[in-house]
């Protein structure tokens, strides 16, 4: 067995789901039989790596630092083995705005949307066209900031006069803003995981939320908030489209071991990306471990396989 470093915490806004990403994960470990050492990764990452002499790096980070890209980066250049996608598919996925402009060059379908920076509203005058974004858009839209996660910053703007408001709510989180058309439906996920012969969509999770009508942060990951349905009841042939998309979006960001696609499904059975997670949670009202249950995957074995793919990675070989 092998010397595992699990990364957990940090200090983005997700630390808390982190963290407990990472206790479950290294439970897991453990119970395979690996050497685990816990990092809650700061200042002292690079010494602490070098000290424990890792032979690879679970990454259960989400988050600025842990998920664009930053941490992916360290790694590489320590060369120590690590999960998840690489620096680049990590940095397209993070940046939501990135990923929509992909996702409608490649003709995947996703919301329609617009996105401005903080610099555009101070000194470009942007703010005066937000009755014409309204009326592109229709109401109700969706604001979010653009490289958060967990539904972190997102606001519901049912009318005009929400969107100043929501607008300084998502600058907090971030310098640029995503003002997104909001599909009315059902909210579903789809996790995608290697295989021997290339990814694999597992069973879609539909997400119900028991009392809001808009799966947000607390929504998630507050146990007895929401309801899941896996695999959900879907109509013949959408959970085929659903999961095609998922693979597509997958390859498009150049997603590597494990992701998680987030789609909605709208009242004429037309399905939306809305964005895709290089590194989707590992709690325990997760969506991924839910898929890979559905799908005769324990979660001992789910961690089990994404650390293989890290190693096979690392050595050049096919997954």
């Amino acid at each position: 067995m092998s010397r595992i470093a699990v990364l957990k915490g940090g200090s983005s806004l997700e630390r808390q789901v982190s963290l407990r990403s990472g206790a479950r994960v290294e439970d897991a470990l453990e119970r395979l039989g690996h050497d685990v050492v816990g990092i809650d990764v700061g200042p002292d990452l690079i010494r602490r790596l070098r000290e424990e002499r890792a032979e690879a790096a679970f990454v259960s980070l989400h988050g600025r630092g842990g998920e664009d890209g930053t941490v992916q980066e360290l790694l590489e250049i320590l060369d120590v083995p690590y999960t998840g996608s690489g620096v680049l598919a990590c940095i397209r996925a993070t940046d939501k705005v990135l990923t929509k402009h992909l996702l409608l060059e490649a003709g995947i379908p996703t919301p329609e949307f617009f996105a401005f920076t903080q610099a555009a509203f101070r000194e470009l005058g942007a703010a005066e066209m937000l009755p014409a974004i309204a009326a592109r858009l229709d109401f109700p839209i969706v604001v979010k900031p653009s490289s958060q996660g967990s539904a972190l910053g997102i606001k519901f703007a049912r009318t005009p006069d929400d969107v100043p408001a929501a607008l300084v709510a998502a600058f907090s989180y971030d310098a640029r803003v995503l003002l997104e058309r909001h599909v009315e439906g059902r909210d579903l996920a789809v996790s995608v995981l290697d295989g021997a012969e290339g990814p694999v969509a597992l069973p879609v999770v539909e997400a119900v939320p028991h009392e809001e009508d808009f799966y947000d942060f607390e929504a998630r990951y507050e146990i007895g908030r929401t309801g899941f349905i896996c695999p959900a009841r879907l109509a013949p042939g959408t959970t085929e489209r659903a999961q095609a998309l998922a693979l597509a979006c997958h390859r498009l960001l150049g997603c590597s071991g494990f992701s998680r696609v987030d789609l909605m499904l709208d009242g004429s059975d037309e399905l939306y990306v809305l964005e895709a997670n290089p590194i989707p949670g590992l709690t325990d009202t997760s969506l991924l471990p839910q898929a890979a249950e559905a799908a005769g995957l324990g979660f001992d074995q789910l961690v089990a396989r994404i650390l293989e793919l890290a190693f096979e990675r690392a050595a050049g070989t096919p997954a």
